[in-house]
């Protein structure tokens, strides 16, 4: 099993996309070595754009750069590109520029980096953009197959990547489909006591232990990765609604704007009367290292897991 960082994935996956695609350029703001692009950069330094600390020239000029064929992904922190989230809705968005924009060191699992670092808010702020795509992959092969993807379709998109190294979830015959939930695990569901989990990024493989625990308890279960986020497969969310009478959500970030409202929306608009549990955070994050962080805020194997018992026997 690997053990690596999304934002890893995306730095090794992207120099390999651009021996093929001539098109394919990187561009950094100062963070070239957290971002993962320094690879790409020594390979090919005439398709490598250092901006500086100007996360709004950063963003500019990737559309400047879309606008002439190029492919630009953009790479910084993923809390400094929320942060320019202006720039993106008037030079990306509304304009339907091919510009992939890769913010890293997303939630509290950043660690010790700290609260002011911390992307908690920014799937929000990119899920509210028309014509955005959000895409959130869970280990090592889905970034690289995700980040494949969007090399080759055209369109905004934003992705969310990870500081912490995450273990696979997937075996080596996956394949990455954009739009459309990933079911990792189905037990017992024919059982009257059931529940439909739903997570999203770093938290996948969490959420997914905690519901092998649920299933070998006897428990109904459904385990499913939302890596897009945005479109979101409210299909399989409405059909899991009128299934299941319980659907918890699990991400790193905050409870509000991102996968867990994107769930409620979607099963709101059916005829069942599903009650959701949003697991994530509340408020903002704190400094710490990511497995005290993630037990503190509920979202360890065993937080999530006390949290889905306690709404189980409610």
């Amino acid at each position: 099993m690997a053990i690596k960082a999304t934002r890893q994935s995306f730095g090794e996956a992207i120099v390999k996309i651009a021996e093929k695609n001539l098109q394919v350029v990187v561009m950094d703001a100062d963070l070239g070595k957290s971002t993962m692009t320094g690879e790409f950069a020594k390979k090919f330094p005439d398709r490598y754009f250092e901006l500086g600390i100007a996360e709004h020239n950063l963003i500019g000029t990737a559309a400047g750069l879309a606008l002439g064929g190029k492919i630009p992904f953009a790479a910084s922190f993923a809390c400094f590109l929320a942060g320019r989230f202006e720039t993106i809705r008037m030079s990306v968005a509304s304009i339907n520029a091919n510009v992939k924009l890769v913010g890293t060191h997303a939630g509290i699992g950043i660690g010790e980096d700290g609260n002011s670092q911390m992307g908690l808010e920014d799937v929000s702020l990119m899920r509210s953009l028309p014509n955005m795509a959000v895409i959130q992959p869970a280990d090592d092969l889905e970034t690289r197959q995700a980040i494949e993807w969007a090399a080759n379709n055209r369109g905004p998109v934003y992705f969310r990547l990870t500081r912490q190294k995450v273990p696979d979830v997937h075996k080596e015959n996956y394949k990455f489909q954009f739009g459309k939930g990933d079911v990792l695990l189905e037990a017992n569901t024919e059982k009257e006591k059931k529940i439909a989990i739903l997570a999203t990024g770093g938290v996948v493989y969490n959420a997914l232990q905690a519901a092998s625990e649920l299933a070998k308890a006897g428990t109904g279960v459904i385990m499913v990765n939302i890596h897009t986020i945005k479109p979101l497969d409210e299909e399989l969310v409405r059909s899991l609604a009128q299934k299941f009478g319980k659907i918890v959500t699990v991400e790193d970030h905050n409870i509000i704007g991102g996968l867990g409202s994107a769930v409620c929306e979607a099963a709101a608009e059916t005829e069942s009367a599903s009650k959701v549990l949003r697991i994530g955070i509340k408020g903002y994050g704190e400094s710490g290292k990511p497995e005290e962080l993630y037990e503190k805020y509920g979202l360890s194997i065993q937080g999530i897991s006390k949290s889905i018992k306690d709404f189980l026997s409610k």
